[in-house]
């Protein structure tokens, strides 16, 4: 309704404005006539006036020669002016000047139609920031996040003699809280167990035993851990921690990524788009987040006023259109021949070059619906060593290997 009352004024506005302009610059040429003939009058009354000053004897000859000339100029000039035909309500000039007007009103109305929105008051640019550096100061604390938050299902399926030695390594823990190996293993089982304020708790101990010898990736893993927590809101306190990350190591894509994912939240939209970016053009393909960059920046870029074009995505290395339509015609011998041989390039551009978790997984899979439970195996233990610490990448690798039946 507020989008219809906001059109329909718009338009009667316009539409007066736009009859007051084309009648205004239609009126011009008539008005100049009228004018001329009010000046030709003129400049004839004072010639004759001259004409009576030189018989009285009241100017000279060469006085009178001289008026009757710049008279007699200006006359001409506003006989001239006089002859211009008037414009016709229908002639080309008209029709220029409803075109230019009409172009003019589209012209503003699309533009508005575009960027413009009805019903929303001013916000200049500082005001946005302003607002936006209020909210982030004023977001709860990851403890307030978490309270916030249902009361997570239990896992299902988890071996109790798993159970009881992780309570027992809780213990032992809790007797020697600087046993570094025993932190290490309690953030990792706790996290298994999706007890994440656990797990982000023993990884923060980690970090402190090892002190200025910790890695990015040990505060990475808290950092992330915390997200996980709080159900993928970005507390002060990761956001600090990534923060941390990025001071050491400005290119990492995964402070990259959730520093964006703080900024989107907040509403600076600007400040998050400069940092996906940087994980579009500048993280390895293998990056986990760069397919979930890649789906949503350039929307992030539309709200961050900011024309931007997505790079050329590589290739993808599974099967042409005219792979499949071969296929079609294989034997079975020959189809499965086909599967095992991409199923090894895929192996070996993974041995090669690297590639994502998903990339992991598929690999894992098709191992597994290939009857090659051992090699899938294999790779699972691999790819598991390879993503340590991203629970999130890892969670993916477990479901994979669920899947392919190497794992309960």
């Amino acid at each position: 309704m507020a989008d219809t009352v906001f059109w329909a004024a718009a338009a009667a506005i316009a539409l007066v404005v736009a009859v007051i302009l084309i009648k205004a610059l239609r009126r011009k040429p008539a008005e100049a006539a009228q004018s001329a003939v009010f000046d030709s009058q003129v400049y004839r009354d004072q010639l004759r006036e001259i004409e009576r000053d030189q018989a009285r004897g009241v100017i000279a000859e060469d006085e009178a020669q001289r008026l009757r000339s710049e008279v007699a100029r200006r006359l001409l000039a506003a006989d001239r002016a006089e002859a211009v035909p008037e414009v016709s309500a229908v002639g080309p000039q008209s029709a220029v000047v409803i075109g230019v007007v009409a172009v003019v009103l589209a012209a503003g109305f699309g533009g508005y139609a575009y960027l413009g929105q009805p019903g929303y008051g001013d916000l200049p640019l500082q005001a946005r920031i302003t607002v936006a550096e209020e909210r982030r100061a004023d977001r709860p604390a990851q403890a307030a996040l978490e309270s916030a938050l249902p009361p997570r299902p239990p896992l299902q399926q988890v071996d109790p003699s798993f159970l009881d030695l992780v309570e027992k390594l809780r213990a032992a823990v809790a007797q020697r809280p600087d046993d570094l190996q025993g932190q290490q293993l309690l953030a990792r089982n706790e996290a298994n167990l999706g007890n994440l304020t656990a797990a982000y708790k023993a990884q923060e101990r980690v970090i402190a035993i090892k002190g200025d010898a910790a890695s990015d990736a040990d505060v990475l893993t808290q950092a992330t851990l915390m997200v996980q927590a709080a159900d993928g809101q970005v507390s002060p306190e990761a956001e600090a921690l990534f923060a941390k990350v990025l001071a050491r190591s400005p290119k990492d894509d995964t402070a990259l990524f959730f520093t964006g994912i703080v900024n989107m939240q907040v509403g600076r939209y600007d400040l998050a788009f400069r940092y996906w970016r940087d994980v579009m053009e500048n993280a390895p393909d293998s990056s986990p987040w760069k397919p979930e960059v890649r789906a949503r920046i350039e929307s992030l870029a539309e709200v961050a006023g900011v024309r931007y074009q997505l790079p050329e995505e590589p290739g993808l290395r599974g099967p042409s259109a005219d792979d499949v339509a071969a296929a079609e015609d294989m034997s079975a011998e020959d189809r499965q021949a086909m599967i095992r041989s991409m199923v090894e390039g895929l192996n070996d551009r993974l041995a090669t070059e690297g590639g994502s978790a998903e990339e992991w997984a598929r690999l894992i899979l098709a191992l597994g619906n290939l009857g090659e439970k051992d090699r899938a195996a294999a790779i699972y233990a691999e790819a598991q060593k390879k993503f340590e610490g991203r629970t999130v990448e890892l969670s993916g690798l477990k479901d994979a290997a669920v899947q392919a039946g190497i794992t309960p």
